[in-house]
């Protein structure tokens, strides 16, 4: 089986499930209920789809308006039937477990919403967490939202730098940080950062922090921005109400403030309401507003607790699906590719009989590893390869269990999004076939509320309505399956090579090295580089070897040969050479735009986003010298 067949144009798609049973589903629950409601005759999940063809996208028109909501209280309280003394939240770490019931999660919600009255915490302020996946930082949450503050939220292994660049802009009133986290078997403190962070924000009235790691303890020296004080002293105010207050306010009213990648630049900051509360620890985070239990895991996917011990495993997680019986289980595509390089088969030696689902997101998850996962997990899975992003907390793309999964294939577009695939020239090529960029054409109830500060508006309109006007340009370059109706993602549009005026995604060469040559190349940067003087351009690609794994002519001569009859002679590099490193963002996606600059011979002024800036001033030596 070709593990390109659901990615090459002209190619039959390859079925790789379908819902035995689509009418016992929650979507199929949905679609009846709207017939029953609007007299309807819906019979597919195609026929739910709609979008409003009216209303512009920029400025962003306002939707439901008139409603107000809470967003905590939707969460702590979603439906009459939770049983109160049920799971809420499972945490789990490499060496710990806890279980929170929906009644002790309200309660601890109550004692930390407490504490931010006391600080005169008030609708609008920003709160801000430095703070892993834990329970405690989804109780900062609910407690801030329920008073109507905006949250938001670094990982405590991102650098102080690149920790201010982002919060000097929204100005906190308040910092919620660990005191240290655990990764890999090893503790890494972080209370020296904490207090760097905070002497450099002034606008703080205090700092709180977490026992994340207990033994390590919460001391730490007050800052000139306000006081420091461990989370216990936080919570104990003798004048709390009994009863939790949720403020109600219009469903666009700031509910979070995310971050774009800024990998050139300083990131922009992006806020957004309570009706598009949609990305990767807020998606799983809202599950809670579906009476669901939320298991929360913070640590390395390959550590498992064992003894009381984190050990090494490559079936970590697999193992943690059967200790808690998680049912939808979300993961990277980088992870689950690992996972296929090793050879891992979890479904040989556990039951994994609670799964339904697996949600691959941050890259385009390779043909080849689509077959993989049926393999290795078992055939009753729904495999949703999703697409999305920071920028709408949704999804563009989005897995269904009404409808099939073929191989290489986003399942369905999201309700609501009119996405298309369009041409250089805005020409819409989505039932041609043809690649091109990922636009939405109408308006979406998840769009960024606004960009936070002063240049907020142009930066918003600048950033997705510059390319094609009034119409939203996401980034990414894609193509429709006509025969399916399945969307198949070939890269970033910056990520995008045109040698001799044909266009294709990096994602295509990333699949073919990981298809054939798994054992060799360990990691792959693919760049078009074309200057000023260049008449054409030159796509060169970067190889990171594994350990011990030699990089010679014979690689390089096997390598085109195989882009050449897999793909076609436009997609072959001109240049393949060896690299030491491959520049990522700290959430681990590949940094293409700023290589591609400096190839291409700008001054390129790069963001500490970037978790390992230094190896891009090899990329500067080597465009340099090849000139």
């Amino acid at each position: 089986m070709s593990t390109n067949d659901a990615s090459v144009e002209g190619t039959p798609a390859i079925q790789l499930w379908k819902h035995s049973s689509p009418e016992s589903t929650k979507m199929w629950d949905f679609l009846r209920m709207i017939n029953k409601k609007h007299n309807l005759q819906l019979e597919s999940y195609n026929d739910l789809y709609a979008v409003d063809e009216s209303a512009p996208m920029f400025p962003r028109p306002a939707f439901f308006q008139g409603a107000t909501l809470n967003f905590a209280e939707n969460l702590l309280f979603p439906t009459a039937t939770v049983d109160a003394d049920s799971p809420a939240v499972i945490a789990a770490t490499e060496t710990t477990r806890e279980t929170v019931t929906w009644t002790e999660l309200r309660e601890r919600v109550r004692k930390c919403q407490a504490g931010l009255i006391a600080l005169n915490i008030q609708e609008g302020g920003r709160i801000a967490g430095y703070v892993a996946n834990h329970t405690n930082a989804l109780v900062a949450m609910l407690a801030a939202t329920s008073l109507g503050a905006i949250w938001t939220a670094v990982s405590p292994d991102t650098g102080v730098h690149a920790v201010l660049e982002r919060m000097r802009q929204i100005e906190p009133a308040l910092l919620f940080a660990d005191n240290a986290v655990m990764y890999n078997g090893k503790t890494h403190p972080v209370l020296p950062k904490v207090e760097e962070i905070a002497a450099s924000l002034p606008t703080l009235r205090a700092t709180v922090i977490f026992p994340t790691v207990p033994s390590l303890g919460t001391d730490a020296s007050d800052s000139s921005s306000g006081r420091v004080v461990g989370y216990e002293q936080f919570i104990q105010q003798t004048n709390a109400p009994e009863t939790l207050t949720f403020k109600q306010l219009p469903p666009d009213h700031p509910v979070y403030i995310l971050y774009s990648s800024g990998t050139t630049g300083a990131p922009k900051c992006i806020v957004h309401g309570a009706i598009g509360t949609w990305m990767m620890w807020h998606w799983l985070v809202s599950g809670l507003a579906s009476g669901v239990t939320l298991v929360l895991y913070d640590g390395s996917p390959f550590r498992y607790l064992s003894g009381g011990e984190s050990v090494s495993d490559d079936l970590a997680m697999a193992r943690l699906i059967d200790e808690v019986g998680i049912t939808q289980f979300g993961t990277s595509a980088k992870y689950l590719s690992v996972l296929e390089q090793k050879n891992v088969m979890p479904k040989k030696t556990l039951s994994l009989e609670t799964l339904k689902a697996i949600y691959s997101t941050g890259s385009p998850l390779a043909p080849s590893t689509f077959a993989y996962v049926y393999k290795a997990f078992g055939p009753d899975i729904n495999l949703g390869s999703i697409t999305g992003g920071t920028d709408i907390i949704s999804l563009f793309g989005a897995p269904c269990p009404l409808a099939p999964v073929y191989q290489g294939e986003i399942q369905v577009l999201g309700l609501g999004m009119a996405v298309r695939a369009w041409d250089y020239a805005g020409h819409d090529v989505s039932q041609e076939g043809e690649p091109g960029d990922l636009v939405c054409v109408k308006a979406f109830p998840c769009q960024p509320v606004q960009f936070w500060g002063p240049t907020g508006a142009a930066k918003y309109s600048s950033s997705y309505f510059e390319k094609f006007a009034g119409v939203w340009h996401h980034g990414d370059f894609v193509r429709f399956n006509p025969q399916t109706g399945g969307l198949i993602m070939l890269g970033r549009s910056d990520g995008i090579l045109k040698p001799a005026g044909v266009r294709f995604g990096s994602a295509e060469i990333y699949n073919i090295l990981l298809q054939n040559f798994p054992d060799q190349v360990e990691d792959a940067l693919c760049i078009g580089r074309r200057r000023e003087t260049d008449t054409d351009e030159t796509v060169v690609l970067f190889l990171k070897m594994k350990e011990g794994e030699p990089f010679g002519e014979k690689l390089v001569d096997d390598i085109k040969s195989v882009v050449r009859k897999e793909l076609s002679a436009r997609h072959v590099p001109g240049i393949v050479d060896e690299c030491p490193e491959i520049p990522a963002t700290v959430n681990g996606k590949k940094v293409e735009g700023a290589v591609k600059q400096i190839l291409c011979g700008m001054n390129v002024k790069t963001s500490a986003s970037v978790a390992n800036a230094e190896c891009l001033d090899w990329y500067r030596e080597w465009a340099r010298k090849h000139v």
